[in-house]
Formats: C-alpha cells, sequence, structure tokens
C-alpha cells in the first residue's frame, strides 16, 4: 500500500463518501490511488479548484458533516483560498488535501513551487500540516479531521507528490513516532449552573424580550419556540440562522441587518432584554442601542462570547442543552401588549412583500420572481443564495418552514458560490430537490461553468431536480445601489453593467432544462415547470434593475438621496422622483393602488 492508497483508505474509515476536487500533476499519486479503489471516496470533479471549495462548503452545510475538497500543488492550491475562506467565516468544517512538488525540488524556485505552509497559515491556522514520511500518517490525517470537526473550521494537509508514492510503514512503537486512532468522541459542553441561574434572573427581569438566533441555534428550534412561548419574545434571525426556526411563527420577525425586515429592526428598537443564541452577527447598529436592553448572550465557543453588544451573561455551551438548563428557572410572561405589537408588525411586514411584489416593473419584478416561488417550494427544499441583490429577496420573500434549509455566504460574502453550494448540497441529499438564486454577474463568475457539473453528476441523484434562477438584469445591481445610497454616485456603467447572456439555452446545450421569462404573466409557470422537470432546470428571469433593496430602516430622505445620484445634476427631474418616491409609499399601503400616469413617468415608479 502506497501513502497515497492509505490516504484514501483513512478518508473511508472516516467515513468520507464525497472529495470535491481537481486533477493535476501535483496528486497524480492520489489519482492513481483513486482509480485502484474504485473511485472511493467519490471523486467529483469541478471545473475550477475553486468551486471544488465551494462544493465542499455546500456539502458541510448542508450536510453537517465535514467537507473535503483536493488540488494540485502551486495554482490548485491557490485557486481552492476563497471558498477555504468562506469556510473558514462561516464556521463550517473542511479539510483540504493539496499537493506539492517533490521534497528534493523544494526551495529550489521549482514550476509550480509555492510556499504552501505560508499560503495556508492563516485559512488553515487550526491546523496545516506537511506529510514528509509516510509514518506521519494516520495520525495528519486524523489530527485535520477531527480539528475540522470540533472546531468547525479549515484545516489542511500538504503532500509532496514523491510522497505520494512511496510505500506506506505506519508509526511503530518507538521514539518519536505518533500513533493515532479514528473517531470523534460525542460531548456537550454546558455552562456552570450558578451562571445559568444568573441569565435567567436576568431575562425574568425584562418586560419586553427580543431573541437572535444565528446558525448555531439550528439544533435547538424546540427549546428556542418553548423560549419565546415563556417570555412572550420575538425572534429575529441571523441569515446564517434564517432555516434555524420557520417563519409561520407569528413572533419570528425574519432577517435582521441591512438584509432583515421592517419588524426585526423594530424588535432590536424597542426591546428591553436581548438573548442572542448561537450567533455572530457583526453589524451592532441593528441590535439595540448600547444603554438600552440587559443581554445575555449562549455560544458554544468561549473565543466568540462578548463580542458585538456589552452583554452582562454569557454562557459558553451547546445551544440545545443550555437552554433545557435554563427553561426550568424561566418564568412565564402574559403575552401583552410587546408580544401582540411584535405579531401584529410581523404579519403586516409579509402583506407589505406581497404588495411590494406586485409592483409593475420592466420587464419583471425581482421581488415577484422569488415571492411566487416562496408559495410553490417543496417543504423539504434545499436552498442556496448567492452574494448580491439576489439575497435581499431570499432574505426578505422566502419563509421556512418544513425541513427546509437554506444557506448564503454568510461572513466572506463572496460572489460565486451559489451554483457549485446546491451541488454539494445534492451530493448531500440526492433525495431533496435544491434551488440556487443568483444574479447574472455570478452566473458570469461561476454558475455557468458549474452547471457542466452539474450535466455530469445529475444521473447518480434519486431526485433530479436542481433549479437554478438566474436575476438577469445585465447590471451588478447591488453594488450599483450601494454607489447610490452610500457614496450618492450615479451608476459607473464601465464597471457595472454586463452582457445579456442566454442562460437557458446555455442549460439545454448541455442537456438540461431551460426557460427565459419575459412576462409577469409568465413566472408561475416557469417556477412550476423547473420544480415538476426530470432533470436539473435554468430558469433565465429578465428582472428590472431599477427595484431598489430598500433597507428596513431606509428613510425617505436616504430613499430620495439615491434617486438624486441617478439623476445627478437634474434637480427638476430629482423632484419629480421624489414625488414618485411618495406614490410608491403610498401604493404599498392598503387601499392606495394606483399608477403613476403624469406624463414621462411611463407609469414607473
Amino acid at each position: 500500500m502506497k501513502v497515497s492508497d492509505y490516504v484514501l483508505h483513512r478518508l473511508r474509515e472516516w467515513q468520507v463518501e464525497h472529495v470535491f476536487a481537481y486533477p493535476g500533476d501535483g496528486i497524480n499519486g492520489l489519482l492513481a490511488a483513486w482509480g485502484r479503489a474504485d473511485n472511493k471516496p467519490e471523486f467529483v470533479q469541478a471545473r475550477h479548484e475553486e468551486m471544488s471549495a465551494f462544493e465542499a462548503v455546500g456539502y458541510a452545510k448542508f450536510s453537517g458533516r465535514i467537507g473535503v475538497c483536493a488540488a494540485t500543488s502551486g495554482p490548485g492550491a491557490i485557486h481552492l483560498l476563497n471558498g477555504l475562506y468562506d469556510a473558514k467565516l462561516d464556521h463550517v468544517p473542511v479539510v483540504a488535501i493539496v499537493g506539492q512538488t517533490n521534497r528534493s525540488a523544494m526551495g529550489g524556485s521549482y514550476q509550480q513551487e509555492v510556499d504552501l505552509a505560508s499560503l495556508y497559515k492563516d485559512v488553515a491556522s487550526d491546523f496545516c500540516e506537511t506529510v514528509t514520511v509516510p509514518e506521519q500518517l494516520p495520525n495528519v490525517i486524523d489530527r485535520a479531521m477531527r480539528t475540522a470537526h470540533a472546531r468547525r473550521s479549515v484545516t489542511a494537509v500538504i503532500i509532496p507528490a514523491d510522497v505520494q508514492e512511496l510505500d506506506h510503514t505506519p508509526p511503530t512503537h518507538a521514539f518519536k513516532m505518533v500513533p493515532s486512532s479514528l473517531g470523534m468522541p460525542a460531548y456537550t459542553a454546558v455552562p456552570e449552573a450558578d451562571e445559568v441561574t444568573r441569565a435567567a434572573e436576568l431575562l425574568n427581569a425584562g418586560q419586553k424580550v427580543a431573541v437572535l438566533i444565528g446558525q448555531g441555534a439550528r439544533g435547538a428550534r424546540t427549546e428556542v419556540e418553548a423560549l419565546a412561548d415563556l417570555l412572550g419574545a420575538g425572534v429575529a434571525k441571523a441569515l446564517l440562522g434564517k432555516d434555524a426556526l420557520p417563519d409561520d411563527l407569528p413572533y419570528v420577525t425574519g432577517a435582521i441587518g441591512l438584509l432583515g425586515t421592517r419588524p426585526s429592526y423594530e424588535l432590536m428598537r424597542e426591546c428591553d432584554t436581548l438573548l442572542v443564541i448561537g450567533s455572530n452577527f457583526p453589524y451592532t447598529q441593528f441590535m439595540p442601542s448600547l444603554d438600552q436592553a440587559r443581554a445575555v448572550q449562549i455560544d458554544i465557543d468561549p473565543h466568540m462570547v462578548g463580542l458585538r453588544y456589552p452583554f452582562e451573561v454569557n454562557l459558553v455551551g451547546d445551544a440545545r442543552e443550555t437552554l433545557r438548563r435554563l427553561l426550568p428557572q424561566l418564568e412565564r410572561k402574559q403575552h401583552g401588549k410587546w408580544r401582540k405589537k411584535i405579531e401584529k408588525d410581523t404579519a403586516r411586514w409579509w402583506e407589505v412583500m406581497q404588495r411590494r411584489a406586485a409592483v409593475d416593473a420592466d420587464p419583471v419584478n425581482p421581488e415577484y420572481v422569488v415571492h411566487t416561488l416562496d408559495a410553490l417550494l417543496p417543504d423539504d427544499s434545499l436552498i442556496a443564495a448567492d452574494s448580491g441583490s439576489a439575497a435581499n429577496w431570499y432574505a426578505r420573500h422566502l419563509r421556512m418552514r418544513g425541513t427546509m434549509r437554506g444557506t448564503l455566504s454568510g461572513t466572506l460574502a463572496t460572489m460565486g458560490p451559489g451554483v457549485p453550494y446546491v451541488i454539494g448540497a445534492k451530493f448531500a441529499h440526492p433525495d431533496r430537490p435544491a434551488i440556487a438564486l443568483v444574479g447574472d454577474g455570478a452566473m458570469q463568475m461561476n454558475g455557468m461553468a458549474e452547471l457542466i457539473t452539474v450535466a455530469k453528476y445529475w444521473y447518480e441523484w434519486s431526485d433530479p431536480r436542481l433549479v437554478v434562477a438566474v436575476l438577469n438584469n445585465q447590471d451588478l445591481n447591488q453594488v450599483t445601489w450601494e454607489m447610490r445610497a452610500m457614496s450618492g454616485a450615479p451608476q459607473f456603467l464601465p464597471s457595472q453593467s454586463i452582457p445579456d447572456v442566454a442562460y437557458a439555452d446555455f442549460a439545454r446545450s448541455l442537456g438540461l432544462g431551460g426557460v427565459r421569462v419575459e412576462k409577469p404573466g409568465d413566472v408561475d409557470g416557469a417556477w412550476r415547470r423547473a420544480l415538476a422537470a426530470d432533470r436539473p432546470f435554468v430558469i433565465d428571469f429578465r428582472t428590472d434593475p431599477a427595484v431598489p433593496p430598500i433597507p428596513p430602516h431606509a428613510t425617505l430622505d436616504q430613499i430620495e438621496a439615491a434617486a438624486a445620484s441617478i439623476l445627478k445634476g437634474d434637480s427638476d427631474r430629482t423632484g419629480m422622483i421624489r414625488q414618485g418616491i411618495k406614490a410608491k409609499v403610498q401604493e404599498m399601503l392598503p387601499g392606495n393602488r394606483h399608477r403613476d400616469d403624469r406624463p414621462g413617468a411611463g407609469g414607473k415608479r
């Protein structure tokens, strides 16, 4: 057995079933070993190493298991980095296996020689090791797997090409040999009892309790629901925790932050007590004022507590087990004016979303596209949103229910993971439908090439449904609106305008399904067709770039400033735009449906 054979053998013992990878001569030894191992674990070939890393991240996010990716030395290892940083910043366990030039060439400025230990020392700061002799195995593989799981982070194993070809000799019972063992011991972190009592006393003293949950609360759904009932609290969700609690609960206010909802914004603005569970939400300005609320945090990572807000009590422990210890000490509060206001605000928000989706656009309102999907989603859907304006509509219009799962690039907020995320999701759950919401910028950057990967592998999935919805507005829309709102700058066409591409035609050329939608009346039918298809499907929605992703805290003056930037220097037209904004606000209110039919307005806001 060669070292390369043993690496795959050990991965199988760790129950790794897929490795998302791209070949290169720096891992030729491993590729040969895959051939001898009958492709177990399965080598999943992406179009680019960055996509391999994203697919490993998507697999890990949707499965809860460790994602594994592999690449050759030099450029292959470099290409993995963006996806690996996505995993690191979102606290996702991923192991990267990368090749390196022969040991004899190292230090000789050899072809594709890169100092990988230095390159990876940040992204894989928890564990990054080079295998220089066979006796380092299995220890290096075991520690990489165990550390990635325990720290919920990225680890890396670097294997020079000549080491891959050596015969494997295990470590012996001798000095400076390091034997190793399999397995991830099960354990549960819980806080000290006195700290739990302090937290209960603080929460019991509050009158207007708000809860903010993140992905760390995903395994504590029952306990979070019980806590919200006891305390009469409203629950807001960080985007990575969007699927941690169903949106059909009347006190769940939805997402928080720039992409969040108005009721979440008001929940934080008016509460006197805050409980944060399993979230590292970074935007303090969307949380209560610093002297407004008393606060408790629950997080499993002791390095992450105490951030973002002046918490009085920090409970370090697993969310579910900590809440189970906290619940018996909480006193029931009546569901009075506070809880009723939360539920009323939330119900009204969904009405506003429906009205916003119904506003006319040219040619199709992107909010209508995603709002229509909401009612059609199967209860076991796996959903990924790409970065950009697509994330706005994902955050605000899709209501999680049943066993739905959803994710995006939360902290890195990188463009391009939407399609590879759902590819990883399909390998994790081949029996469930997957949907990717992507902008045309992200589709051109990464998504189109990964449709080739979809075409290669979809026959392996028991449920073939993988739907890619492209919001095609020929604009890098999120940045365009950020320029308007933050810089007061009009759209800079050389940087923001992108070509129109026939995405559906390209999908059909690969043997997938595809359709272009240019009329609002065709949106519902396109979604139904895609969700009933016998193969992966691409919908090319021609959407209006002029539909703004208005943040929940925006004032009329701020919206006017953005409008003014579009027409910079034209004061007469800016005044007209202001009146149009007022008309749009009126349109979103019940009983005030109308079009702007003044000369030159063209019926649009």
